[in-house]
């Protein structure tokens, strides 16, 4: 009942208070009351609760808003607060005071409502690329290799806020054993990076059953393993693995926007050389790999790569090193196709294992990893609804088919484009629509690029979108999305939260850009440690092969992860959900003609 009248006097209002605590005070007269429990107060002093999983947080106040003094969007409550009235009181709107409220406490007295201090934030417009490059460090040929940091990149404005604007190549850090060989963020925050690996090895069972089964023989002792990956609390695990193996290890990263500062930080600080951060320019992402090699006394005699750019940075860099290699794991669609491409062309000096087309990372890291990190890394960004909203998802491999499918749970029409009649069918079978991308550029709300092709939206797309269309890529490198075409003088790029850019028109349309058209999960999100611990299993696994191989097995090609290894490193994952296998008889092997441990595929299955 509407209890607020411009007429009512103060007194009169204490009168029917009063009265009704009488009526309340009669009606439970003689009956047993359950003990109420004490309430604790779900919001702080300052009316929001942030440890609340629902509470708001407004843009600015995003803790990876970067390098920026801004005011305290909760400023310190004053001196004197205002004392808020009991949970029991009414409260009633008084329309001549303009919308201000009062509360009647249970004793009939009337007390004013704090009005609610409007919150200011500082104005947060940053001009695009406004940190100017330094000058005077030695620029690292970009001609090297088709790399994942192509195109002209604003990196320097995505840095972490937790530290100062100076850059790791300017600071002499060393950690608590007096070890400076590594650059990185911040080594100070180690001890959090510490707490986030030991997070992760929780959900990365088979790694650790690893260390547990092949801890005692060192299978790769002696060997010396340079990576290029992204430095994820994942990752650490699989480094400190492979140290735990007998390897030792040199890492950079192979995106720009993946590397977690304080990760890095807990590498560096157990003895790893780690060479990244987050938010590198181009040139330092090369500054990176090449520290990372060329370590005088130091021949690493394994890589793994994921994007192939530190393999392609040594065969043109150092040829002597490379013809030293004993073997190559890449894990990336990117990276085999140009180790392919180096086959072909009769230059592949180095066997090289191809992790990307086994069954656990197509069937597993590409379809289910996406399915689940597509909708985080929009969400987290954009705050999108998906529902009703129409989506393009450009490729229906194993990437496309996971987007495709999130996004289809989530209520939203998905159109697929595709250049492959099998995957085409598959799309259509699974109930979406095959398109050309001309043919609904210009009503889609959202596109997503899987291809890991080239020039998959060009300028002319970008010119023909609605106002508003998410454009973003799940592909490892950027150069699905014709960035560069946008930074044109007619258009106008603005910073709207990290990794979040406004490209804007003449006209006054915009798109909203996400990463630059890098890898979305990966830059904008986190992905799930469970199905990234089979990825990193199996590249430990295939690393322990071609290291231990004898000499002859395997030739200067690319190989395929043979079928039995890639069962081992599911078996090892089954526990986790107490899964009981079943077991052949040998009536029932002989039958099909398999061995009763396997492998149960053959090579030939994908």
């Amino acid at each position: 009942m509407h209890r607020s009248h411009p007429s009512v006097s103060p007194m009169s209002v204490q009168v029917v208070a009063a009265k009704m605590a009488e009526v309340e005070l009669k009606d439970v007269a003689g009956k047993d009351l359950a003990p109420v429990p004490p309430v604790t107060p779900k919001a702080d002093d300052k009316g929001v609760n942030k440890n609340e999983p629902g509470a708001a947080v407004p843009p600015s106040a995003s803790p990876t808003t970067e390098g920026t003094a801004r005011e305290d969007p909760f400023p310190a409550p004053s001196p004197n607060p205002v004392k808020m009235p009991q949970a029991s009181a009414m409260k009633r709107t008084d329309p001549q005071q303009n919308g201000g409220e009062a509360f009647v406490n249970s004793d009939g007295t009337v007390a004013e409502a704090p009005r609610m201090k409007k919150i200011q934030f500082a104005d947060q417009k940053q001009e695009f690329n406004k940190r100017p490059t330094k000058i005077g460090r030695r620029s690292l040929s970009r001609s090297i290799s088709q790399s994942s940091t192509d195109s002209y990149s604003s990196a320097a404005s995505y840095t972490d806020s937790s530290d100062d604007e100076t850059s790791p190549r300017d600071k002499q850090q060393k950690n608590s054993k007096g070890n400076s060989d590594f650059c990185i963020k911040n080594i100070k925050q180690a001890d959090f990076g510490r707490r986030e690996i030991e997070i992760a090895e929780q959900e990365m069972p088979a790694l650790m059953a690893l260390r547990k089964r092949a801890q005692g023989e060192k299978p790769l002792a002696g060997a010396k393993v340079v990576g290029c990956t992204h430095i994820t609390a994942q990752t650490a695990v699989l480094m400190e693995t492979l140290a735990a193996l007998g390897a030792q290890c040199r890492w950079a990263a192979c995106n720009i926007y993946s590397t977690q500062n304080e990760v890095a930080a807990a590498l560096a600080e157990g003895g790893f050389s780690v060479f990244a951060w987050k938010g590198e320019s181009e040139d330092d992402f090369w500054w990176c790999i090449d520290r990372c090699v060329n370590l005088e006394g130091w021949q690493p005699n394994m890589i793994l790569d994921d994007g192939g750019d530190l393999t392609h940075w040594i065969y043109k860099k150092y040829p002597n090193m490379f013809k030293k290699i004993k073997g190559i794991v890449e894990e990336s669609v990117t990276g085999v196709h140009r180790l392919y491409q180096l086959s072909k062309a009769g230059k592949l000096c180095v066997p090289a294992m191809n992790v990307n087309d086994s069954v656990t990372k197509q069937k597993f890291d590409n379809l289910y990893c996406c399915r689940e990190s597509i909708l985080d890394g929009l969400k987290r960004t954009t705050d999108v609804m998906f529902g009703g909203k129409q989506v393009v998802v450009c490729g229906y491999g194993e990437v496309g088919k996971g987007c495709c499918a999130a996004l289809k749970a989530m209520g939203s029409i998905v159109y697929v484009t595709e250049i492959d009649p099998i995957c085409a069918l598959q799309a259509c079978m699974d109930g979406f629509r095959l398109v050309k991308l001309s043919e609904v550029i210009r009503q889609v709300d959202i596109v997503i690029t899987c291809t890991g092709n080239k020039n998959v939206v060009v300028r002319d797309y970008l010119d023909r979108m609605k106002n508003g269309c998410i454009v973003c890529n799940m592909g490892h490198s950027n150069t699905e999305i014709d960035v560069a075409s946008l930074r044109t003088p007619e258009l106008t790029w603005e910073r709207v939260r990290s990794q979040v850019d406004h490209v804007i028109w003449p006209d006054g349309k915009r798109i909203v850009l996400l990463a630059e058209g890098r890898l979305l999960n990966l830059s904008c999100s986190t992905v799930p440690t469970f199905v990234l611990s089979i990825t990193a299993t199996t590249q430990a696994l295939a690393l322990i092969e071609l290291y231990n191989a004898p000499e002859g097995r395997y030739k200067q090609d690319v190989y395929l992860l043979p079928k039995k290894m890639d069962e081992y490193v599911a078996s090892l994952h089954l526990p986790t959900f107490d899964a009981h296998l079943t077991e052949l008889t040998d009536e029932q092997a002989k039958y099909l003609g398999l061995n009763k441990n396997g492998p149960f595929k053959p090579n030939y299955y994908r």
